[in-house]
Order: structure tokens, then sequence, then C-alpha cells
């Protein structure tokens, strides 16, 4: 099925599109009164911008829950697409605001709706709402899902130094929402929803991996965790790069690049990276049902 676009209203004799309604201003605003009134008097709530943008689009992207609430119970399209193909789910995201996310997700919004932009989760991760990002892992995001632009969610939350959200990519297990006989079953877009321990570290775009990013952005604490996690120290991208390349000679970032270069994992460490790879689909909840001391468990899911 395609993609759908919000519908035009018809205005008088002709239908068009204009580039705001008062209902887009009042959304935006977060005027819930002005909104409720327009709403009883018969304005059109899917009415669209010439570039799409429908008036949930607008209250989505701007975190006004109570009025992303009255549109949606006005009849509001929840996965109407704007001229970059974006739902309001990506805006809301884009936004950092759960409460607008967990509404849109209530009234049935894909979490992985089919892009070749950025998903609700790479939105998520841009935003820097390490909420936004559990929530949607929580109900199924994929966490490979691959923008044309940025490569995975991984990708984003490190280019853009967001160090909960990484973590949170990386620990994530399997939600426990789809049960266990689902687990092989497509859902209805084709992609099998929740199906990974965690996001893949060495993840490439173009053959650049999330260590190439915390290399180029100078960020020592985001290297050890991407380290600590299997991050391949070694990976070369397009250019023939490690990332180890991308750090200023002598830098913090290149002496501890440097460092994990010539000192490899400790055994304990090694055997975290491989015990967690092994464990796979709800890696985190077998971790902690071993019959081992707490303080093991703890070290295991990287607490």
């Amino acid at each position: 099925m395609e993609p759908r676009t919000a519908d035009g209203c018809f205005l008088g004799d002709v239908g068009f599109w204009v580039e705001r309604t008062p209902v887009h201003e009042a959304a935006q605003r977060g005027e819930t009164r002005q909104l409720q009134q327009l709403i009883e008097s018969g304005a059109c709530v899917n009415q669209v911008t010439v570039d799409s943008i429908t008036p949930l689009h607008a209250a989505s992207l701007q975190g006004q829950a109570q009025c992303v609430q009255l549109l949606l119970a006005a009849g509001a399209q929840v996965d109407a697409r704007n001229i970059d193909g974006s739902t309001p789910l990506c805006d809301a995201c884009a936004s950092g605001s759960v409460e607008c996310v967990k509404l849109l997700l209530s009234y049935g919004a894909k979490v992985n709706p089919p892009l070749y932009t950025a998903s609700p989760l790479h939105e998520a991760c841009m935003s820097g709402s390490s909420e936004c990002v559990r929530l949607l892992i929580d109900v199924g995001a994929n966490l490979e899902a691959h923008d044309c632009h940025f490569g995975t969610p991984l990708h984003v939350a490190c280019a853009r130094e967001h160090l909960d959200c990484v973590k949170v990519l990386l620990n994530a297990a399997l939600s426990s929402w789809r049960k266990p006989q689902e687990l092989l079953l497509p859902d209805a877009e084709g992609g099998f929803e929740g199906a990974a321990a965690g996001a893949n570290v060495n993840a490439a775009k173009l053959h650049e991996t999330a260590l190439h990013h915390a290399a180029k952005v100078k960020n020592v604490d985001l290297i050890e965790m991407l380290v600590q996690f299997g991050g391949d120290i070694y990976a070369r991208d397009n250019r023939g790069r490690k990332p180890s390349d991308y750090a200023r000679s002598s830098s913090a970032p290149a002496r501890c690049l440097e460092h994990y270069e010539k000192t490899p994992l400790t055994l304990s460490q090694l055997c975290r990276v491989s015990l967690r790879r092994a464990t796979g689909v709800r890696g985190l909840e077998k971790i902690a049902k071993l019959n081992i001391p707490a303080r093991l468990i703890e070290y295991l899911s990287y607490n």
C-alpha cells in the first residue's frame, strides 16, 4: 500500500491547499480553547499546507499534548505524511514530548512507518530524549532502521553525543508486548519488530560505524562506551580510515583509541560481550534470571 498523505479540504467551490489555517495556528500555539471552538464549528482537522503539514503535525512538533488529544479525538489522520514523508509521530519524537508520543501510539500511530528518511526512533535520538527512545523500543521500534542520510539510530545518537540514548539503544532488550510465538512472525509492514537484543554496535553506513562518529565528535566517554559494548576499533570506512584516524594526534580521544588498539579488552570484558551476543533475544531478561551473584548480573547488564 502506498504511503498516505493527508487529504485536502474543500473551501467553497474549489479544493486547495493553504499556507496555514486557524486550526494550524491554534494547534501549534497550544491554544486549546480556540482549537476546541474551531473543531466544534466544523473546521477541518486534516487541512494541509502546501508542504502537506497537518494541524496534528504542527501540534506534535511543538509538543502540544492537549491539542494533539483534541485533534485525534476529532478524527485527525494519525499517520498523515508531510512533504518529507514524516508522520506526526516523527515530529513528536523530534520535540522530545513523551506525552505526545504516548497519545499518538494509543491512536495507532505506526512506530515503524515505511520511510526512506528518518524514522521516529531516529528523530528521538536526534532530540536526545532517552525516554522517547525507550518508549519506542518498548513498542517494537526497529533498532536497525536505516536512513539514507544518517544511517541507523545509533549513528544519530553518537553523532549528536546523546550518551543516554546510546546506552538505551545498546542495552535494549526485546520488549514484552509481543508474545513468544510472534517473535518470528513479520509485522503488518513485512518487518520483524523487536527481534534484537540491542542495537548493532558495528552497524555501518558507507562502512562508517558509530565508533567513527564518536572519534569525529571527540567524545572519550562515548568511545569507551562503544568499545565496552564490542565496538570494532579496527573497522575501516569507505575511505579506508579507522576511528583513530579521525582523532587529532595526542588528543584525549586519540590516546583512548590508541590504548584500545594496543591493549585488548580484559577476559571478563570479552566474556561479557560474547555472552550478550549469545543470549540474543531477551538477552537482559535471561541474564537477570541467571543463578549467579547480583554483582555479576549488574556487570553483564552494563549497570
